[in-house]
């Protein structure tokens, strides 16, 4: 979830307003395909309230033809084995900004105000079912290389919702963020992409290195994944963060610029 926290602080300082709830959960899901190969794009919710219906007809019949998930990482449920190592804190070209390391607490106790937990996520929830029925599961990208990338993000990675006038900050940060959270819930499972759009736009005008970096430059690596896989045959179900799919620098988008078109399925 932390590669939309910054977007999501970003937000609530300047909110989109959200399109009424549906009864029916459909989050976005795209197919990319050749002659012998097909590739799933499914964009989750990295922690949910566990009261979506989100694994519909669609998704699940999407994912049980699939031969492998992947995610964006694998993430180690207990503690992190000894060759996953963060950057010392005491390296200052390394060192997270404490702006970012405050957005990231506060968006986190955000979700959890909203009953939101990472064993409820989606990625989560694939990944389970994935390793009960013996299915292969690997990452885009490795552990470490996520942790580098946080470690080396610009200071000004994030901006904090204002206060209105005689609210202490803390509490506006929270209250705006709780609100946003709630409302990303809502629109992913809406399968509603122009809140994500909405965030991704004030992340870029607000720190355009820290866009770059989590989004742009691994948006075009996972493409690059993809488009190498499709020399194989076989079905593969990808699940990443819905922010990746995205805005004009999203994973469909660089897909499309390297012959690749995608279609929408759900």
């Amino acid at each position: 979830m932390v590669n939309l926290l910054v977007a999501a602080a970003l937000a609530a300082a300047s909110p989109a307003n959200a399109a009424p709830a549906t009864p029916v959960d459909q989050p976005a899901m795209f197919v990319v395909h050749d002659a012998d190969t097909t590739v799933y794009i499914f964009g989750t919710f990295h922690a949910l309230d566990g009261r979506s219906q989100w694994l519909g007809d669609r998704v699940r019949n999407a994912f049980e033809q699939s031969d492998e998930l992947v995610l964006e990482t694998l993430v180690p449920e207990g503690p992190l084995p000894g060759q996953f190592k963060p950057a010392p804190l005491s390296a200052p070209s390394v060192t997270p900004s404490a702006s970012f390391l405050a957005t990231t607490r506060l968006a986190i106790n955000a979700g959890k105000a909203q009953g939101m937990q990472v064993g409820n996520g989606a990625d989560m929830v694939l990944r389970h079912i994935a390793e009960a029925e013996g299915k292969p599961v690997e990452g885009l990208e490795t552990l470490q290389l996520q942790i580098d990338m946080f470690n080396h993000l610009p200071g000004n990675a994030s901006a904090a919702p204002q206060p209105r006038a005689g609210q202490p900050v803390e509490t506006a940060a929270a209250n705006g963020l709780t609100k946003v959270m709630g409302d990303m819930q809502s629109a992913w499972k809406r399968g509603d992409q122009s809140v994500f759009v909405h965030m991704l736009d004030q992340l870029r005008q607000a720190s355009p290195d820290t866009y770059r970096m989590m989004f742009t430059e691994r948006n075009g690596r996972w493409a690059d994944w993809i488009r190498a896989r499709m020399q194989a045959p076989g079905t593969v179900f990808v699940a990443v963060g819905a922010g990746h799919l995205a805005g004009p620098d999203s994973l469909l988008v660089q897909l499309a610029e390297r012959g690749i078109p995608s279609q929408r399925v759900n």
